[in-house]
């Protein structure tokens, strides 16, 4: 039987051991983690915590909706056991009907049947195996890839793990953020804590790579059972002339091969990002993303038109 808990009912304890033993449990799913990035938010639970999926939502001039928070990739449904599509259908079907509207991203072992009332898309990451060992990954690298690594290396790179996660975020809003406008400090402040939130779990790490104490380039990274999730980078407009990023993602694979780790690069659709993660040898995973619209068909209009704008402006 699936049970809608709201938050206070919610056993975080026997949440987190559900995600901790299912066997597609990601660290975005983490009670900690939620509690970061939508506070408040619900949950779907199947009998004693066997499986569950939670609900980030909110709710503005009286209406309740879902969303996908940021820096959350994939949620969905988390189970002990594997998820059949049926299974995946008894957990949407389950949705209370106070949300009226909802976009939320499902896991890559989500299967979705068609539905009445969900629509559903399916969205691009790429991830890089790393049990193998170094040398044998490297030989999968793009030429573009081991140009750029060689370039770093003639540059005399230096990669430091001890970047704090404020000197992470100045380094962005420096840069690519000054073109954002629609990014405000709340966002950046949030950012900052979930990280420290992170750190403090021992489930994440900071990695820069400089140049004459120079910091060209840096990255915050997940890390949660066998999977190291590519969270968020910044660079400098020197970056490009020096291979940085590029220095960068080869020291945490050199670092990481030969085990059994899975590097998560958490994206994307966008042609040159994907470009990029596949110089590295890294492979396509689509995950599921279902929408609905229940509300009344005037207001289905406006979340349509707020819906295509925060596609272009997204963060």
């Amino acid at each position: 039987m699936i049970t809608h808990l709201t938050y206070d009912q919610i056993n975080q304890k026997k949440w987190d051991e559900c995600i901790h033993r299912a066997f597609n449990g990601r660290v975005y799913a983490l009670s900690w983690y939620l509690n970061e990035i939508s506070y408040g938010w619900e949950a779907l639970v199947e009998g004693d915590y066997q499986a569950v999926m939670p609900l980030p939502g909110n709710r503005k001039a009286r209406i309740s909706y879902l969303f996908q928070p940021f820096f959350t990739q994939q949620l969905g449904i988390f189970s002990i056991k594997l998820i059949s599509p049926s299974e995946t259908s008894r957990f949407l079907n389950a949705i209370p009907s106070k949300y009226r509207y909802g976009e939320l991203n499902l896991n890559s072992h989500n299967k979705v049947e068609p539905e009445g009332g969900f629509s559903c898309t399916f969205l691009l990451n790429h991830e890089l195996d790393l049990i193998r060992p170094y040398y044998a990954l490297k030989n999968n690298f793009s030429e573009n890839t081991r140009r750029n690594i060689r370039r770093g290396s003639k540059n005399n790179l230096v990669i430091n793990e001890s970047l704090s996660p404020e000197e992470l975020v100045t380094l962005f809003k420096n840069n690519r953020g000054a073109m954002l406008n629609h990014i405000t400090e709340g966002h950046y402040l949030r950012l900052v804590s979930l990280m420290h939130r992170a750190i403090y779990h021992r489930n994440a790490f900071t990695i820069a790579c400089y140049q004459n104490n120079n910091l060209l380039a840096g990255a915050f990274f997940l890390k949660y059972r066998n999977r190291l999730v590519f969270l968020f980078s910044a660079i400098n407009d020197e970056e490009k002339k020096s291979g940085a990023m590029f220095s960068l993602i080869d020291h945490v694979i050199q670092k990481h091969s030969d085990q059994p780790v899975v590097l998560d690069f958490e994206g994307s659709n966008d042609p040159n990002l994907a470009r990029f993660y596949k110089g590295f040898g890294a492979s396509e995973v689509t995950y599921p993303r279902i929408v609905f619209n229940r509300l009344p068909y005037p207001l289905q209009i406006t979340v349509n038109a707020a819906k295509k704008l925060r596609q272009i402006i997204s963060f």
